[in-house]
């Protein structure tokens, strides 16, 4: 049975998706928007956007733990805490959002690019 296994695997042990997860994440805050694979896609957007809430809090002990997990890249953690954060400040969730792009020519894997919602 499959009780509290609802995240996906990628084929990897947990310290490479641990690592995979921190990598995209730390790509999307770098460019505001990456193209990747739909189910990695799927998998970074509650990983971000806990990161984001935890990030409005902006006291310190949020942005060691955000510091923690960014693998203490601090222009990325200021990005997040900057304008990242005060773009959201008076939103409650859904940060992100998910394009579908269709299929990889050359493995058929399913396609998306997942950026920042814009403020309105």
């Amino acid at each position: 049975m499959r009780h509290h296994n609802a995240n996906r695997k990628f084929g990897r042990k947990r310290n490479q998706r641990k690592g995979l997860l921190k990598s995209l994440a730390l790509n999307l805050i770098r460019k505001e928007k990456i193209k990747t694979t739909l189910p990695k896609a799927k998998e970074l957007r509650p990983y971000i956007e806990k990161l984001i809430t935890r990030a409005k809090r902006s006291d310190l002990s949020a942005r060691r733990v955000i510091l923690s997990q960014l693998y203490n890249r601090a222009k990325e953690t200021e990005k997040l805490f900057g304008p990242i954060s005060e773009k959201f400040r008076d939103r409650k969730g859904g940060y992100t959002r998910i394009f579908k792009l269709g299929p990889r020519k050359s493995d058929g894997a399913e396609m998306a690019r997942i950026e920042f919602i814009e403020k309105k």
